[in-house]
């Protein structure tokens, strides 16, 4: 039994019945306006949504494009050779270099992004799948995918620092006032599809202190962040499980203390998003208790299913039951959910590239494409959106800070990523970077037009999300990718 009415009628009822009158029976409106996000917005119907759910797997530190779904064999022509050495146009020398490229040091002490010598791939490519699409040999498993998948090789962002984690979620540079992330737009605009589990759930993240920016909702207001789950069925939520030595039906009488206590403060301060959104948090909070570790609770799956995913390989294990986990909570209703499928940083490879991508691709080609796989055989891919990303690209030329002399600094003028599922096309490449990699070519893709493209497909329409007092930029609204379209 919940200690919390089930309805926003009987909340009303609730308030109405603990004395609160008339004042009350506001407060539960307000409460069920809290409760239900922008329902207005759904219901307005912006656009036919063809997706109900998202998965954003992200890869932090900035794996390289070059080594992974951008090959350029034009690296291995001219390695050791300086950009102006070869027959292309100095990419350093493009006014798209200074467009893109926004750096918290002095420019005049900068050497980052700009090292001018050549560094061959440190892997081979072969084209996969009926596409023909160029994967590198680090992704056998992932590549057999290739018609499945559509990839943007031309995105391009401002940090060239490990600030850009945030920015690819948010669509700010670390030096301006900061925005909600993409996971919280999406919870805002959307009604739950599961009201016993959040609709902006996070696997794996964020992956420091600093990197709440990339779930967080600033002045959407907290009941909008993403709300972290560890994969473990016994305390999934930290905090969110009752006491040992508290029996179910004293905890029930606690929480109707904390709500009556909550709505006398509400009473008082009407006002208050804060509040309000403490007050919401306290009922989904008790519903998740016996939800969420049911949906982190592995016994039920096959053992194929845990082979598909490699928990049966340490190597693998780690990315597989986040994705898994995934699967799961998308397929019971979860809005938006974020895996960080490995720790912070470590694709970050300015030295021992060949080492450090070698090892960690293994960790996560296999999981990823049996996660697809599953989806995919579930039926649950025709109705959600995976976006696989990172907060950069690395330096077609050779790091040299430090004496480097194995690796790539990080690169936000030009790099990939792909998406996949609903209302998305299949086996396409779309868009490319110059003959070595270095800038996105055209207009380009900022990482707000991934954000505008995946709202788009959840029939959101980016703009519209108007709130009073804030106004955004251009930019922060982005352009939905309409060739990726199906």
């Amino acid at each position: 039994m919940s200690p919390f009415p089930s309805t926003h009628s009987s909340r009303r009822t609730f308030l109405a019945d603990m004395g609160l009158g008339c004042t009350g029976m506001a407060l539960g409106a307000m409460m069920a306006e809290e409760g239900r996000g922008a329902t207005p917005l759904e219901s307005a119907a912006h656009s036919p949504a063809r997706a109900r759910s998202v998965v954003w797997i992200f890869l932090s530190g900035g794996y390289s494009h070059l080594e992974t779904f951008d090959p350029k064999p034009a690296l291995n022509k001219y390695a050791g050779k300086t950009f102006d050495k070869t027959p292309f146009e100095n990419p350093v020398n493009s006014p798209l270099h200074k467009k893109r490229f926004r750096s918290v040091a002095a420019e005049e002490i900068n050497v980052r992004d700009v090292y001018p010598t050549i560094y061959p791939m440190q892997i081979g490519w072969k084209k996969h799948g009926q596409s023909g699409i160029e994967i590198t040999d680090w992704w056998p498993h992932l590549s057999k995918h290739a018609d499945d998948l559509c990839f943007i090789r031309n995105i391009w962002t401002t940090d060239n620092d490990h600030a850009a984690e945030n920015q690819i979620h948010t669509g700010r540079h670390r030096l301006d006032e900061q925005q909600p992330s993409i996971g919280a737009w999406a919870h805002y605009g959307l009604a739950s599809q599961n009201s016993s589990l959040p609709k902006f759930a996070v696997l794996g993240g964020p992956t420091r202190s600093d990197t709440r920016q990339s779930i967080d909702s600033y002045y959407l207001g907290p009941q909008h962040s993403g709300v972290p789950i560890a994969i473990d069925p016994i305390n999934p939520l930290p905090f969110g499980q009752r006491m040992p030595t508290q029996t179910q039906a004293q905890q029930i009488r606690e929480y109707q203390l904390i709500h009556k206590l909550n709505g006398l403060s509400a009473l008082e301060y009407p006002h208050d998003k804060d509040l309000l959104a403490r007050i919401h948090s306290y009922e989904l909070a008790y519903r998740m208790q016996t939800s969420v570790p049911e949906a982190m609770n592995f016994a039920s799956e096959s053992l194929n299913t845990s082979r598909l995913y490699g928990l049966d390989n340490p190597v693998t294990k780690l990315a597989g039951e986040r994705l898994l986990a995934a699967r799961r909570l998308t397929e019971r209703g979860v809005r938006f959910v974020q895996v960080f499928p490995s720790a912070y940083g470590v694709w970050d490879s300015h030295q021992k590239l060949k080492d450090n991508h070698t090892r960690l691709c293994a960790t996560i080609d296999f999981p990823v494409a049996g996660f697809l796989k599953d989806m995919k055989q579930r039926g649950l891919l025709e109705d959600t959106v995976v976006v696989f990303c990172t907060e950069f690209g690395r330096t077609p030329g050779l790091e040299v800070r430090g004496g480097g002399k194995d690796g790539r600094d990080h690169h936000p003028n030009g790099f990939t990523i792909w998406m996949a599922g609903a209302g998305l096309k299949k086996g396409m490449v779309h868009g490319a970077t110059d003959e070595l990699g270095y800038n996105a070519l055209g207009d380009g893709h900022y990482v707000t037009d991934i954000h505008a493209t995946v709202l788009h497909l959840l029939g959101i329409d980016n703009k519209r999300l108007a709130i009073p007092g804030r106004k955004r930029l251009d930019i922060d609204n982005g352009k939905v990718i309409q060739d990726i379209l199906a």
